[in-house]
């Protein structure tokens, strides 16, 4: 420990300035810089580069810019891994202000290790505003540097340095506190600082997350939050980059510039006074946060458990939402992970003992957890134990390693485990049962230092069931059923054997199985809002969009419909309800609040439209973005064993019998299984062919012409790109 506390004591002599740059800070009018800070660090290149005026017409800002800057940047042919891939941090119009909760997102751009093409990922923390502030709407990061660098952004005094540090331990918790020492002037200052950092697991896996801070006053500790899908760490740390770090002071309610204050006051206002008056009845987001999901997931058989077999577990309640409760310290003001955010979700658990690993016997404060970590490690594989969770957590995020990533491939591998796939020998020793949290943690630590099996463990579930039919001779469909993956992403938390449209939420998904993209299992299996083909399809279309929208712009979801009017639901009904129609007017006002653009509900969609559909022509350009691409393993969509259909018998059973008039008596649960497989995956086909006619794609997922034209990114490069898979 000792040691890792002076590690920037006994390098000095390594650490020598690359490169530094002097700009002007730059100004903020109407939530925009239209500069962008672009960084070589193969040829150690700082430049100021302006955003030209059609992208921002076109594009909004945010993600979208991000997006469309990393397609100019890299050919079809670039691997995650080239120089020329580049890492994009992103801000938006609306990202930094203050007067409404959830407005400090950050947005990061890149190609993935675990997809072969473009990522994207949201992240709170103070780093895009101060970057925003600083006189940026955009970092891009290209090039590789020859040892580890930190990168310094200091936006009161206008300069940019790039640090050589060779030799220092990556791992994000300790290197988080030492950098805001060394950053900071004094205690008060250290609220000015926001750090992106990592850890060895981002170098050693596919699974790589970025850490981004705050500083919690009240705490006086550095508090994270992550950008956690598809292997965004693992880009950073392969460009050599140990940390950005980013200094600002003087945010206020007027930095953003806004061309008209009061619509900000009056719609962050509105939603502060439902936060405070009704989260408690509603969610529970300023007690628990997310993991508040727990109960309702287990209730509704939604909660993953043993690799996505069932639904839920009599166990479950070990981990349930009062536990948390308990774990997480209350009424901390540092759970807002932006100024001004009333939802304080960022809730965090102090003084957690470790039990293993290099910080054993260590008091740390673990920043979580989220709902999708506790189902993961607990529910999915099978560990219901808080403290387990708690340390799988800690661990995840101080390696930089995504917890969905690394839970949902050790509940896999658990399964191959339980089949024989694998066996001891093949895993150096490991015991990987559904509930061994001793082999479990082992296997995190292994990943981490990319030893051992971990190594293997480390490369994601669509590289691992390629090694074990090649290598051992698996069966190829029987890996493909249970392996929950998607474009090479694995599934987050969430059973979706009767939610048909949340398959196509993960299936269709631009990225890969991620729920930030589409989330309708409530709408679609509980509360059956969107029962025909078309009514799934119009949500297909309508809030993928809309969940875009907050990543042009800056925005965190949350605030969104994690909270919503009183009489939300007496007022509109089916999904005009689920909409949430005030917060919709909300997002209006703060657009034309700060930018002076009125925009319509039909607008704001539109921006959106455009980028979704870039997004959807970058995974074309790549080699990807067909039909082929959208199907789901069949576990996603219904029971890959005998042990899973008997489960549910009763209603698998009744299902055969009343929707497709299988007549079940005498019937074996093998035969009974493909008469279900044979209509599940049918209706998967047609939803998608629903949902690709109403977003204007072909019958093979392929935007038309006609909608690249409507949506005015009909650039040369877009249509000859198009015309090729034209039929």
């Amino acid at each position: 420990m000792e040691e890792n506390l002076s590690m920037f004591e006994g390098s000095k002599e390594n650490q020598k300035i690359l490169t530094s740059f002097k700009f002007e800070p730059g100004k903020v009018e109407k939530g925009y810089t239209d500069r962008r800070l672009y960084i070589n660090l193969s040829e150690n290149k700082i430049e100021e580069k302006f955003i030209d005026l059609q992208v921002k017409e076109t594009f909004t800002g945010g993600r979208g810019y991000g997006i469309w800057y990393l397609w100019d940047a890299v050919s079809s042919k670039t691997k995650w891994n080239d120089p020329e891939n580049e890492i994009i941090f992103c801000t938006g119009p609306i990202c930094g202000v203050t007067q409404y909760s959830g407005t400090g997102k950050t947005h990061v751009v890149s190609l993935s290790p675990e997809t072969s093409t473009v990522n994207d990922n949201n992240v709170g923390g103070y780093f895009a505003p101060f970057l925003k502030f600083s006189g940026w709407d955009l970092l891009e990061i290209q090039g590789k540097a020859k040892e580890d660098v930190i990168i310094f952004i200091d936006g009161n005094k206008g300069k940019v340095i790039i640090e050589e540090v060779p030799g220092i331990n990556s791992d994000t918790y300790l290197l988080i506190e030492k950098l805001t020492e060394k950053y900071a002037d004094d205690e008060k200052d250290k609220r000015n600082l926001s750090i992106v950092s990592s850890g060895r697991g981002a170098e050693n896996t596919n699974l790589g997350i970025l850490n981004v801070t705050w500083y919690d006053v009240r705490r006086r500790k550095v508090r994270i939050k992550q950008a956690g899908r598809g292997g965004t760490g693992s880009v950073f740390r392969d460009k050599k980059i140990l940390a950005i770090v980013t200094k600002y002071t003087g945010v206020n309610a007027g930095s953003n510039n806004a061309a008209y204050p009061e619509l900000l006051k009056k719609a962050g206002q509105r939603l502060t006074k439902e936060i405070l008056g009704l989260d408690h009845i509603q969610n529970g987001m300023r007690e628990t946060g997310t993991v508040n999901l727990l109960d309702h997931m287990q209730n509704y058989n939604c909660l993953p458990v043993h690799n996505y077999k069932f639904g839920s577990h009599p166990d479950a309640f070990k981990i349930e939402n009062k536990v948390w409760h308990q774990r997480v310290t209350q009424n901390q003001a540092g759970d807002s992970c932006w100024m001004g955010c009333a939802m304080r979700c960022a809730h965090a658990v102090d003084d957690f003992e470790l039990t293993t690993g290099p910080l054993k016997g260590e008091k740390v404060l673990v920043d979580g957890p989220e709902y999708e970590t506790a189902a993961g490690f607990g529910g999915n594989c099978g560990c219901f134990d808080p403290d387990f969770i708690l340390e799988a957590n800690f661990y995840c995020d101080n390696y930089g390693m995504d917890t969905i990533g690394v839970s949902t491939t050790m509940a896999f591998l658990m399964e191959c485990y339980e089949n024989n796939i694998i066996n001891k020998e093949i895993t150096g020793g490991l015991e990987l049962d559904f509930g061994n949290t001793e082999a479990a943690l082992e296997l995190i630590h292994q990943m981490a230092e990319g030893k051992g099996f971990g190594k293997i463990a480390g490369l994601g579930i669509r590289q691992i069931k390629k090694i074990l039919v090649e290598k051992y001779g698996a069966d190829a469909k029987f890996l493909q059923d249970i392996g929950m993956e998607c474009k090479g992403m694995e599934f987050s938390e969430y059973v979706t054997k009767e939610s048909l449209a949340q398959q196509g939420g993960y299936g269709i998904a631009n990225k890969g199985p991620q729920h930030d993209e589409s989330w309708l299992i409530f709408m679609d299996q509980v509360n059956n809002q969107i029962p025909t083909f078309k009514n799934k399809a119009e949500a297909l279309h309508y809030f993928p969009l809309f969940r875009t929208w907050f990543s042009i712009v800056g925005l965190c979801k949350l605030p969104w419909n994690d909270i919503e009017p009183e009489d939300n639901k007496q007022k509109y009904h089916g999904m005009k309800a689920a909409k949430v129609p005030e917060h919709v007017e909300n997002y209006c006002w703060l657009f034309e609040g700060v930018t002076g653009k009125h925009l319509t509900p039909e607008e704001l969609i539109l921006q959106s439209e455009r980028v979704h559909n870039l997004q959807r022509l970058f995974n074309l350009k790549m080699g990807f973005g067909t039909r082929e691409h959208d199907i789901v393993p069949y576990r996603a969509v219904g029971p890959v064993t005998a042990e899973e259909y008997e489960s549910r018998k009763e209603l698998y059973d009744q299902q055969l019998k009343e929707i497709i008039e299988f007549d079940v008596k005498d019937k074996t649960t093998e035969e009974k299984m493909k008469a279900l497989r044979d209509y599940r995956e049918e209706q998967y086909q047609k939803l998608c062919d629903a949902v690709y006619k109403r977003r204007g794609w072909d019958s093979n997922g392929v935007p038309t012409l006609e909608i690249i034209k409507k949506l005015k990114i009909d650039f040369s490069e877009v249509v000859e790109l198009v015309k090729k898979y034209q039929s």
